[in-house]
C-alpha cells in the first residue's frame, strides 16, 4: 500500500504537466490563429482603403495643389546631383546646337541676309537721292568681322525660342503650379515684346536716326558722309537688339506685380520717377547722342509703361475677387 500510494503523485504529476503542455499548446495556437485573422482582417482594410482612393481620384475632383510647391509629373523620377548636371548639360548642348544651326543657315544665304539688312539705309536712299550712301570698307578684315557679327548676332532671334524651349523645359520640374502659369503667357509676350521692339528700331529708328545725321551732316556743311559697314551695322545692332530688349521692360513691372513684389499705387505714385528712368534707359540704349531717337524710343516705352499699369490693375482686380470668393 505503501508502494501504491508513493507512485500516485508521480503518475498525477505527469498526467498533470501533459494537460499543461497540451493547454499552452492549444492556447499558443488559438493566439496565433486570432493573430492571423487579425493580420488578415488589417490587410483586407488597407487593401479596400486603397482602392476606394484610387476610386475617388478617378471620379472625384482632387483638391488643389499648394501653389508655392513644385509640381511633381507623374512620369519624372527623382534625380540626383550628378543626374541634375547631366541634365543641365544636355540642355546647354541643345541650345548651342540650336544657335549653330540658324547661324550656319545664316552663312550660307549670307548675300541674301545681308540685303534684308540693308533694308533701313535703302529706304533712306529712296528718299534722299542726292546723296551718296554707298558704304566703304577701310580694312582689310572688316569684311570679315562683318560677316561674322551678322552670322553671330542674326542667329539670337530665330533661335531664341528654341533656346527658351529648352531652358523651360530644365526648370519646369522645380517651378510652383503658380510659376508655370506664369511661364507660358510670360514667354510668349516676352517673344512678342521682343519682336515689337526689334521691328519698331530695325523699321523705324534706324531709317529716322540715318536721316538725322543726313541734317546734320548737311547743316555743319561736313559735305558727303563717308561711312563704313562697322559703323553702320554697329548702329543697327544696338538699335535693333537693345530696343527689343528694352522693350522687355514692361514684363518685368507685370511680372513683378502678378507675384505681390509690386503694386499699382505704386507706380502711380511715382510716374514722373518713372518717365526719368525711361529717359535714362532711352539714352543708354540709343547709340546716338541726339535728343531725336531717344526720344523717338521714349514715347513707345512710356505707353507700354501704362499698359503695364493697366495689366496690373487687372491682375490685382482678380486677386482681390479670388481672395474674397
Amino acid at each position: 500500500m505503501a508502494g501504491r500510494h508513493a507512485q500516485r503523485p508521480e503518475h498525477l504529476s505527469r498526467g498533470s504537466a501533459a494537460q499543461s503542455v497540451a493547454l499552452h499548446r492549444k492556447g499558443a495556437t488559438e493566439w496565433f490563429s486570432a493573430v492571423d485573422e487579425l493580420r488578415k482582417f488589417l490587410a483586407s482594410v488597407r487593401w479596400k482603403n486603397a482602392q476606394h482612393q484610387r476610386f475617388s481620384q478617378i471620379v472625384t475632383h482632387p483638391e488643389a495643389p499648394d501653389e508655392d510647391v513644385p509640381v511633381a509629373q507623374p512620369h519624372e523620377k527623382p534625380m540626383g546631383f550628378f543626374m541634375h548636371l547631366e541634365e543641365l548639360r544636355w540642355t546647354l548642348i541643345k541650345c548651342a546646337l540650336a544657335y549653330v544651326i540658324f547661324a550656319s543657315l545664316i552663312g550660307v544665304y549670307l548675300k541674301e541676309f545681308n540685303h534684308v539688312l540693308m533694308w533701313p539705309l535703302e529706304m533712306v536712299k529712296a528718299s534722299k537721292p542726292g546723296f551718296a550712301l554707298d558704304l566703304k570698307s577701310i580694312g582689310i578684315a572688316e569684311a570679315f568681322g562683318i560677316a561674322f557679327q551678322v552670322c553671330l548676332l542674326g542667329a539670337l532671334a530665330p533661335a531664341a525660342p528654341f533656346m527658351i524651349y529648352f531652358v523651360g523645359r530644365f526648370v519646369a520640374p522645380a517651378l510652383s503650379a503658380k510659376e508655370m502659369r506664369m511661364v507660358i503667357p510670360g514667354g510668349l509676350a516676352g517673344l512678342i515684346l521682343f519682336l515689337m521692339g526689334a521691328s519698331f528700331g530695325f523699321f523705324f529708328l534706324t531709317p529716322k536716326t540715318i536721316e538725322t545725321a543726313l541734317d546734320l551732316n548737311e547743316l555743319l556743311g561736313f559735305g558727303v558722309p563717308n561711312w563704313t559697314p562697322a559703323s553702320y551695322y554697329s548702329i543697327l545692332t544696338w538699335l535693333v537688339l537693345g530696343v527689343g530688349l528694352g522693350f522687355e521692360f514692361p514684363l518685368l513691372i507685370v511680372l513683378l506685380v502678378y507675384l505681390g513684389l509690386l503694386s499699382t499705387a505704386f507706380l502711380k505714385k511715382y510716374r514722373r520717377h518713372a518717365i526719368v528712368v525711361i529717359l535714362i534707359l532711352s539714352a543708354i540704349i540709343t547709340p546716338t547722342t541726339d535728343f531725336v531717337t531717344m526720344g523717338l524710343f521714349a514715347v513707345p516705352l512710356y505707353v507700354l509703361f501704362e499698359l503695364a499699369i493697366l495689366a496690373g490693375m487687372v491682375i490685382e482686380r482678380r486677386r482681390m475677387k479670388n481672395a474674397q470668393g
